[in-house]
């Protein structure tokens, strides 16, 4: 039973940090999970040569703590614990003395192990992918100068923050952090290193942080005023889930940000393989707890934000993102213009790395309404694919989405999904569900909830949208995915030698 509104508990504050691909949030929120305050601060990656992603990683802790630090100024009484969440497998490497990074933190999106990964294949049948922090970490200790002697520390970028806010006291991850989806350093169940692969890359055990549940408390935050407990760590996607209360088979999460995730718990066994399922998902640990991972499935798309940053800053037919909407309400459809949004290849289910976007179907007739309405559709076409590919792989009979991210507030957005899924869609409250969730897991840890399906009870979406019903809307749907299909195989393979690539 959950405790969130019993007539004994007094109301609580957690400090969340949340950690994205290009700026962070330090944000209050209460124990109804609506956000009270946030800072924000701006952190874009590093390009330095095409492929690269890299960041600073001692500019990013100065960052947390001044964010934190003013977002726990913001409020008059103390929060009762913080929690972490964050983008998956960016990988840094610090001295334990000194705290001081001994290189750039290389981002989940950097390529420069390619070919480490091909190599990987290729000698021992190993599936390893250029973001996983596997080759990026047996990289970094192999080219970032005379390491000999020193005692090292690595992490995620949960592993640096928790560091910093316990001034060196703790070395830490937990499961969906250091998991093998994210890592590719644990055996496929999640329960142990990977011992042969860490020898493969040069990887001594004792740089590894200690793994540990999603939620409990795990050392105090000492660098900030009053040094709150340090009560969760989970990864953005995961915590995005919990946030939207997808805590049961059958009830999935999209998240659409630059790219887009959707997941969705399965209960399923751990896998006994470190692979790619048929359809294109991929198994994830939702959380851990007790020392025991829960597992769902997670499928992938590579761009979506981007295509419309695309519209908006390479192509000027729109002003901002917002507008968007906008635009697309000048025209009640494509006029059979289809786009395959696909400018950084295409992720589940095709996993076609030379798939680039495509524009079919214009006429002299076309004009900027129905190519903005069609780079939405496109977008939300691409997500039907992913439901289709996680009800295949996992058999789980997805019926309704709950979505967040940047285009989570855009109506015709949210329109075209629910029309392509055939879904029910449900927008979360906040664009950054992970917010959300790493507070409840927080709050979980110091006994204000008693469960993690308690929180089912606290989703309440801003707004709802159902696919259009009868007969004449089923037909429709079917001639837009038939129309889709054929503009996606227009896409794939465009270059072939990179979709000959398969991580």
């Amino acid at each position: 039973m959950t405790t969130t509104h019993g007539a004994s508990a007094s109301p609580l504050r957690f400090l969340v940090i949340d950690v994205g691909t290009t700026g962070l949030r330090a944000a209050i929120v209460d124990d109804d999970l609506d956000v009270v305050h946030f800072e924000y601060r701006h952190n874009p990656p590093s390009t330095p040569f095409d492929g690269l992603v890299e960041f600073d990683a001692a500019h990013l802790a100065s960052l947390v703590l001044d964010a934190s630090r003013a977002a726990l100024a913001s409020v008059d009484s103390p929060v009762a614990a913080v929690g972490i969440t964050n983008q998956r497998a960016s990988t840094i490497v610090w001295d334990r003395a000194t705290g001081e990074p001994v290189a750039p933190g290389l981002g989940w999106q950097d390529l420069r192990t390619i070919t480490e990964c091909i190599v990987a294949k290729a000698t021992h049948d190993w599936t390893v992918a250029p973001n996983q922090s596997l080759t990026k970490l047996g990289w970094l200790l192999a080219n970032s100068g005379d390491l000999d002697g020193r005692d090292l520390c690595f992490g995620t970028i949960d592993s640096w923050i928790a560091r910093t806010l316990t001034d060196g006291a703790i070395h830490v991850s937990d499961g969906t952090n250091m998991s093998t989806t994210t890592t590719g350093m644990r055996i496929a169940d999640g329960s142990a290193w990977a011992t042969d692969r860490l020898a493969e890359f040069g990887i001594p055990e004792a740089i590894l942080p200690l793994v540990v549940d999603s939620t409990g408390v795990v050392g105090h935050a000492t660098a900030l005023p009053g040094s709150p407990p340090i009560a969760s760590l989970i990864g953005d996607q995961q915590a995005s889930l919990i946030g939207q209360g997808c805590v049961e088979p059958g009830v999935a999460k999209l998240t659409l940000g630059s790219g887009a995730m959707l997941d969705v718990v399965t209960g399923a066994p751990p896998p006994s393989r470190i692979e790619r399922s048929p359809a294109g998902t991929y198994a994830l640990p939702t959380w851990q707890l007790g020392g025991k991972l829960t597992w769902g499935a997670e499928a992938i798309m590579l761009s979506a934000g981007t295509n419309i940053e695309w519209l908006r800053d390479d192509l000027g037919l729109i002003e901002t993102s917002a507008h968007s909407h906008d635009v697309a309400q000048g025209c009640s459809s494509t006029g059979g213009v289809v786009y395959v949004p696909a400018l950084l290849g295409l992720g589940t289910p095709d996993w076609d790395y030379g798939a680039r976007g495509t524009l079919v179907g214009m006429t002299r007739g076309t004009e900027r309404p129905h190519v903005v309405r069609a780079v939405l559709e496109g977008i939300a076409h691409r997500c039907a694919d992913m439901v289709d590919a996680v009800r295949a792989d996992t058999g789980v009979s997805v019926e309704s989405l709950r979505v967040d991210g940047g285009m989570s507030v855009n109506p015709t957005m949210i329109a075209a999904l629910a029309d392509a899924t055939g879904c029910r869609v449900e927008v979360s409250p906040t664009t950054e569900a992970t917010t959300r969730g790493a507070a409840f897991l927080a709050g979980l840890a110091l006994g204000r909830w008693d469960d993690v399906t308690d929180v089912r009870h606290l989703w309440r979406p801003s707004r709802v949208a159902d696919a259009a019903g009868g007969p004449e809307a089923e037909q429709d749907r079917h001639v837009a995915r038939r129309r889709w299909s054929e503009a996606l195989g227009r896409a794939r393979s465009w270059y072939p030698e990179l979709s000959a690539l398969d991580f």
